[in-house]
């Protein structure tokens, strides 16, 4: 097989090469001495039959169903294993009309994210586009009689935003370790950026948000977002510089992040913010296009990539998650992310000097649409066809 390897050295610094876990007898590794052997990894069918499926994720109640989105409208339930016969929630009828129809669109139901305190509260929320295209993020609870099935009649818009294309809508929504929630967000569009939304801070395009949905209606502002009180920039802005994030994660034990932000024409890239940050990265969209000079400009507070690939690899990068479950053990501390065009997974990871290095672990035939895990931190690859697969060892 093929191997991919980058080594990229990291600016920040860490004053360990592992962080402690909250059980002082125990720690989180975050470096290895080398990476996953791939001959060890398989990927196993564990459902299929859905309609362009795109993302998967757990509700963290410990009831260890997954829940995965269609970009369709539907939202469906494995539960035991076994696929659920009534989805956990169809809105249709409010997404994009093109999501529908077409073979292939950026727009539909695109994210969702359980609320921290889903298990009493029972509060979920959503990220689409709507019948015109705009963006939406909603709020949905889960019907008070049956676990299984949410109120349809529930949902209230707390963020939307007018999209100027049909593309490079981001979508991904995810609770942080701190309570808040982050919104992806794509630079509006088109191609090369031609808003300039990437380095305008008065634009929500092209940003991560963080916004804290517990607040005041229809949210409220965290008062240490890196941009409150600054008269020329959003306050919602927790990063920005960003073409398209298709799909960012934390690392449920060290709360670091991960963005995959899909290339122009030339480069992919994956971006991460350590769990210290104040936020205010800058990862360089338009004037940047992973470490190569793209439109050429100012990029103040520029964050560079810790790994980036070229289109002779593949043309669009699918972020994942960095792996913490128990089957896969050699697997444990790497980053899993994968191309949408080629079909290629990687694993990202880290020596004890903290270089960043990537290797290929397979070559699929799957048009990868998205990664996540279960409670258990185990991974799971989406193929936009319609199946579900697992990360297993060989031999299981």
């Amino acid at each position: 097989m093929k191997t991919l390897r980058i080594v990229m050295l990291i600016t920040f610094a860490f004053s360990f090469a592992q962080v402690r876990a909250q059980d002082e007898e125990s720690e989180i590794l975050i470096t290895r001495d080398s990476g996953p052997d791939p001959a060890a990894i398989k990927l196993t069918q564990i459902a299929a039959g859905f309609t362009r499926p795109l993302f998967v994720t757990h509700a963290g109640d410990g009831s260890n169903r997954l829940f995965l989105v269609e970009q369709v409208g539907k939202i469906w339930i494995l539960k035991d294993g076994l696929l659920q016969e009534q989805p956990f929630l169809d809105i249709e009828h409010l997404i994009s009309p093109g999501a529908l129809t077409q073979s292939f669109s950026e727009q539909g139901l695109l994210g969702l994210a359980f609320h921290p305190d889903y298990r009493h509260n029972g509060i979920f929320f959503l990220n689409y586009t709507d019948r015109n295209g705009h963006t939406i993020v909603a709020r949905y609870r889960v019907d008070s009689a049956e676990p299984d099935v949410a109120d349809a009649a529930s949902g209230k818009i707390l963020f939307q935003l007018s999209q100027p294309y049909a593309n490079h809508n981001g979508g991904h929504i995810e609770f942080g370790p701190d309570g808040y929630l982050y919104i992806a967000l794509g630079d509006g569009g088109a191609a090369n950026d031609p808003l300039g939304a990437g380095q305008n801070l008065q634009l929500l395009l092209g940003s991560i948000l963080r916004i804290d949905v517990d607040g005041a209606a229809p949210y409220a502002i965290p008062p240490d977002n890196p941009f409150v009180g600054d008269t020329v920039a959003r306050a919602e802005i927790w990063a920005y510089g960003l073409r398209n994030v298709w799909r960012f994660s934390f690392d449920r034990l060290t709360g670091d992040m991960y963005m995959a932000d899909v290339g122009q024409n030339q480069w992919e890239e994956i971006n991460f913010q350590p769990a210290d940050s104040a936020g205010g990265e800058n990862y360089g969209w338009n004037v940047w296009e992973g470490n190569h000079i793209f439109a050429g400009g100012n990029a103040p507070n520029h964050a560079s990539p810790i790994f980036e690939y070229s289109h002779a690899f593949g043309c669009s990068v699918t972020g994942g998650v960095i792996y913490r479950g128990t089957t896969v053990a050699d697997l444990q501390a790497v980053y899993l992310f994968g191309d949408w065009c080629s079909g290629r997974i990687w694993g990202l990871w880290r020596d004890h000097e903290l270089a960043w290095h990537a290797d290929e672990l397979m070559k699929t035939s799957l048009p990868i649409s998205s990664f996540g895990e279960d409670e258990a931190g185990e991974v799971y690859v989406i193929d936009y066809e319609g199946a579900l697969y697992r990360f297993d060892p060989v031999g299981s």
